[in-house]
């Protein structure tokens, strides 16, 4: 059985015991967070939503919060001395899918 849900502006297909990357979430590790923004469930029987499933839920154990790995934006523009260099770092929460219930 898998799933579909939207969680922080993006869609991601989870399935039990998974550990999915999903945007930042306010949550502190070792606690238990729950998807209630599902769209899609499949399986032996598919059901999908318009836009969300009404009562269907994803929930998952918070095992870390992070920061990925550095990524390096440089801007320039050519002949015009014009040269910008910037680091960023994006944070991320690590998630384990527990239950889909749909």
């Amino acid at each position: 059985m898998y799933a579909i849900i939207e969680t922080g502006g993006k869609q991601v297909k989870v399935t039990e015991g998974q550990e999915v990357y999903v945007e930042k979430l306010d949550v502190e590790a070792g606690a238990t967070v729950t998807f209630d923004r599902v769209i899609l469930v499949g399986g032996e029987e598919t059901k999908v939503g318009s836009p969300i499933i009404d009562g269907a839920t994803v929930t998952g154990k918070v095992e870390k919060n992070g920061r990925g790995k550095k990524l390096t934006v440089f801007k320039y523009k050519a002949k015009k001395n014009y040269r910008r260099k910037q680091g960023h770092r994006q944070p991320y929460t690590k998630v384990t899918i527990d239950k889909i219930d749909a």
